[in-house]
């Protein structure tokens, strides 16, 4: 059976609120960092999140391998524009990062399939 990166992710937030309530400048550093990285200039934001869910299956990252294919989702993402992101980051990171590749269409075709919900005004991405 696959996994759920919905299950994932919400396992993942459920341990950052703890470090966040433990360490809250720390976290809204990084939460500020992640704002500022995903600003879209001149990327726009949906070719941020194409980056960084690159660097995730390279990286071997199941969470961040959730948290970007979910907004990418949002971001409103094709198919065509994630598989091409993966082939690069095969490319980039040979067998280990085609497993994680495998997992990252897994992941947004369950965000994808899922209804759109109401955009945050100013979210920050929790996830790496």
């Amino acid at each position: 059976m696959p996994k759920s990166y919905a299950d994932i992710i919400a396992a993942i937030n459920a341990g950052i609120v703890k470090l966040r309530a433990a360490q809250p400048e720390a976290l809204d550093g990084y939460s500020a960092m992640a704002r500022g990285a995903l600003k879209p200039g001149a990327l726009p934001q949906l070719t941020k999140e194409l980056i960084a869910l690159a660097i995730g299956v390279a990286g071997h990252c199941e969470g961040c391998i959730g948290f970007h294919a979910k907004a990418l989702a949002r971001l409103g993402a094709n198919r065509e524009q994630i598989m091409e992101t993966l082939a690069v980051a095969v490319y980039m990171g040979g067998g280990p990062s085609l497993m994680y590749a495998a997992e990252a269409v897994h992941a947004f075709e369950e965000f994808a399939a899922q209804p759109a919900a109401p955009r945050p005004a100013a979210a920050a991405a929790p996830g790496g």
